[in-house]
């Protein structure tokens, strides 16, 4: 018996390049669900393309929430500098501080709502957020509030960033960064667990993108002690003009796109009994979620 497991490549749309490389992997089986930053550039195209390669070989489609670093689709007041939305190291300390504007924020996330529905031509299957943005007092309290507004019925489900601290530890990639994240996590965790909304149960896949210890070994990290209804989310993609004139993660990408595309990747998925769906199977592997908060589930205030 094999256990399902969700594989996501973040930051469709953002350029040709990981575009394409996302659409192939999810043509070859490589992964089972993808994350679209409608605000970007290749938006537009690309969700011709995603439509095409889902239709034959299905895939959850998301939308990867984007308040970092790009233009916004809304006047997003409050939240801009310059008409771009601001670096994720003004934005984290303005949002632990809850000083974020709810208001800009609502904004654009419908924005991008339309924006992706307006191409796709049906709701998200979930919603995340780039750079974890969708974890962030005021960003998640809006998060919640649309899902129930607009998805009633726990139609759209959301990514839970939140990791058993021993399981961080154990695995030895990212540690402290690990870490942080899944406490940031708590309080998403919460509110959606409240709200009654659909979310995976276990989440891995963080690390620094720095050279040295091969992707390879940090992918056998990420697949090992998941939790009940695990996530593993990933960066593959090509190095295009586009992504260099709009995004510092570059060679990476690369390096990503090549281990999933091969060999090694299926042989490390049979070795811990492993194999690709999407959020409905493993809802259906493992039965629904509690809408009651775990004994571990604070949250930071």
């Amino acid at each position: 018996m094999t256990r399902p497991i969700v594989l996501c490549a973040d930051d469709f749309g953002l350029a040709p390049g990981v575009s394409d490389a996302i659409a192939e992997l999810i043509a070859a089986g490589r992964l089972s669900a993808t994350s679209c930053m409608s605000n970007c550039g290749d938006w537009r195209r690309g969700a011709a393309i995603l439509r095409e390669t889902v239709a034959r070989h299905p895939a959850d489609v998301g939308l990867h929430l984007t308040l970092t670093d790009h233009a916004p689709l809304s006047p997003a007041r409050g939240l801009t500098h310059g008409g771009r939305l601001p670096a994720l190291s003004r934005l984290l300390p303005r949002a632990l501080a809850r000083g974020l504007p709810a208001a800009a924020v609502r904004d654009e996330l419908r924005a991008q709502l339309d924006a992706f529905e307006d191409l796709w031509s049906a709701p998200p299957d979930y919603i995340d957020g780039h750079q974890h943005v969708h974890l962030l007092p005021t960003v998640r309290e809006a998060v919640v509030d649309e899902l129930r507004r607009r998805y009633p019925g726990g139609r759209v489900w959301v990514r839970d960033c939140v990791e058993p601290a021993p399981r961080c530890v154990k695995r030895g990639v990212s540690v402290p960064k690990a870490l942080f994240i899944s406490q940031l996590g708590r309080g998403l965790q919460r509110l959606g667990r409240e709200a009654g909304l659909p979310m995976n149960e276990g989440f891995s896949g963080l690390h620094e993108f720095a050279a040295g210890r091969p992707f390879r070994a940090r992918m056998q990290a990420f697949l090992s002690g998941l939790g009940a209804r695990p996530l593993v989310h990933v960066h593959p993609g090509r190095v295009d003009a586009a992504l260099l004139a709009c995004d510092s993660l570059t060679a990476p990408r690369e390096a990503e796109l090549i281990y999933l595309a091969g060999d090694d990747f299926a042989t490390d998925l049979a070795a811990e009994g492993l194999r690709l769906a999407r959020f409905a199977e493993l809802i259906a592997h493992t039965g629904r979620a509690s809408s009651a908060p775990s004994a571990n589930s604070g949250s930071i205030r």
